[in-house]
């Protein structure tokens, strides 16, 4: 284990470039999700928009 916190003391770029790739994918998920949302309110609305003619 002692050999793991030197390479991570050494490295820590590692450690930014992981929290940044977790960071991103989170942005990336959560838009996604809100994409998909909007999409099917969208939908649900020209369901009644064409309902309503």
């Amino acid at each position: 284990m002692e050999g793991f916190y030197t390479f991570l003391e050494n490295n820590s770029i590692y450690i930014v470039l992981l929290i940044v790739l977790v960071v991103w994918a989170g942005i990336f998920l959560f838009l996604n999700k809100t994409d998909k949302r909007l999409k099917s309110i969208e939908l649900e609305l020209e369901g009644e928009k064409s309902n309503e003619e």
